[in-house]
């Protein structure tokens, strides 16, 4: 006979009532804990989540108010608002049921108890408890869709042979399931390319979740992507999905996945390998469903070779590779794009009528944009903030000095570090030590930026 997947608490001071309670429902259900002291009763919620609280209703002998049991009840809902918790007594008292009932208690059985109406009431008292728990899941999810729907979205943009192949690409591949990482420096639009790619994917109409990892700190990995349960740590006031199981349906966009650490990595290569992932505070395993795509400025393929990148992570996430060309390499797309932000910011800043002229497209043509289809953005935003209306001169595009750059060389005996380690501190001395400027420059977030100076020890 299988058993329900449900963890159920017995709260008595009588043990035969315990051992009997424990003996009969844990043919039923995977899980059944007794306690005998009513005290310790807090503090084991706060370590381990139950499905269905079995509580009596009198612990002091010869006790009948059944005062006991109804402030019991109010702590245990000041713990978890959403707990399940079915009511006992000996006495069959209709009032106190009815005010057990009043106060949050789901249901209520008389001592001594027919067996089966007990199963009845347990079962039927779990299933409220999985119905609560996936409407909690629904509103987590319907949140980040709304989220995901209300953010201004980014199309890749470009006719260049390298963007054809791009797109074919997408085409190709988006109705399947398959693993797919994207590659390119920063600013080339990876994130525009991973959200086309779950448009027009079977699972378009799920939600499309992101997450940076370079933003994810090692102590809060777990939890921000597997998820926690109330009183797990500290901070855990309540059961909270992460965005894998958030992601389930849809797609899960693992932004920066060459900063984790090795063992970042295989916790996350265990999750990628089972499909099911445990909160934590939890031992129960939950199944997800996710298209996997990922990203990284990265080069994985040689930071394997170094040890620093786990070759099974990367044969798990890679079914399908696509390499987005930057700006550079891309010159004719330069004035689409161009003219796509400029009629984006000048709707934004009320400035109509400013055309993309001859001039400065001449000036935008002529750089080499490190900072890819992000610094054009920013580029084309301030140009439009500081021109005159209906007018779009040269000398209102500001671009980054080529020094600021060329003076990066790469030997062959530089590392990737040292490079990086170049250009954090580059950029911080050009904008005076200011970490927002800086870390728009580089195309990366403050948090990641932040990473980088601690590692760098600057």
């Amino acid at each position: 006979m299988s058993k329900t997947n449900c963890r159920i608490l017995i709260v008595d001071d009588q043990e035969d009532i315990l051992t009997a309670g424990r003996i009969f429902l844990k043919q039923h259900f995977s899980l059944v804990r007794t306690l005998i002291n009513p005290q310790r009763l807090p503090e084991l919620l706060q370590n381990e989540p139950y499905d269905v609280i079995l509580l009596d209703m009198n612990y002091t002998a010869g006790a009948t108010s059944s005062r006991e049991g109804l402030e019991l009840l109010q702590k245990i809902l000041e713990i978890d608002p959403q707990a399940v918790v079915v009511m006992m007594t000996a006495y069959g008292d209709i009032d106190l049921a009815v005010q057990a009932l009043k106060l949050g208690a789901t249901d209520f059985v008389v001592k001594p108890w027919h067996n089966e109406k007990l199963l009845a009431t347990m079962i039927s008292a779990g299933k409220l408890r999985q119905s609560t728990s996936e409407v909690q899941h629904l509103r987590t999810k319907q949140r980040h869709l709304n989220q995901t729907l209300n953010e201004p979205g980014v199309e890749l943009i470009g006719t260049s042979p390298a963007m054809q192949r791009v797109y074919q690409t997408l085409e190709k591949v988006a109705a399947t399931d398959a693993n797919v990482l994207i590659l390119g420096e920063n600013g080339t639009g990876k994130e525009v390319a991973a959200r086309l790619l779950h448009r027009l994917s079977l699972r378009a109409k799920e939600v499309f979740i992101p997450v940076d990892l370079g933003a994810v700190t090692e102590s809060l990995f777990e939890s921000e992507l597997f998820g926690h349960v109330k009183g797990s740590f500290t901070d855990a006031k309540e059961d909270r999905a992460g965005r894998f199981e958030v992601a389930s349906g849809g797609t899960l966009f693992l932004d920066e996945i060459g900063n984790l650490s090795l063992p970042l990595q295989a916790k996350m290569l265990t999750a990628l390998q089972s499909r099911v992932v445990t909160p934590v505070g939890s031992n129960r395993a939950r199944p997800v469903n996710i298209r996997l795509v990922s990203a990284t400025n990265l080069p994985l393929y040689e930071m394997v070779k170094q040890g620093r990148f786990r070759q099974d992570l990367l044969y798990r996430i890679n079914t399908v590779e696509i390499q987005l060309p930057p700006l550079r390499e891309r010159k004719e797309d330069i004035q689409p794009l161009a003219e796509h932000f400029l009629a984006s910011f000048s709707k934004k800043y009320q400035k109509p009528n400013l055309r993309l002229e001859k001039p400065v497209l001449q000036k935008l043509m002529g750089y080499s944009w490190p900072g890819n289809i992000r610094e054009l953005e920013h580029t084309m935003e301030r140009a439009v903030i500081m021109s005159e209306p209906g007018q779009l001169h040269p000398s209102d595009v500001y671009l980054a000095e080529p020094s600021a750059y060329s003076s990066v060389t790469i030997e062959n005996e530089a590392t990737l570090g040292n490079v990086e380690k170049t250009l954090v501190q580059q950029a911080l001395m050009k904008h005076n030590g200011n970490i927002t400027h800086a870390s728009k420059e580089l195309g990366i977030t403050r948090t990641a930026l932040y990473r980088r100076i601690e590692k760098h020890g600057l």
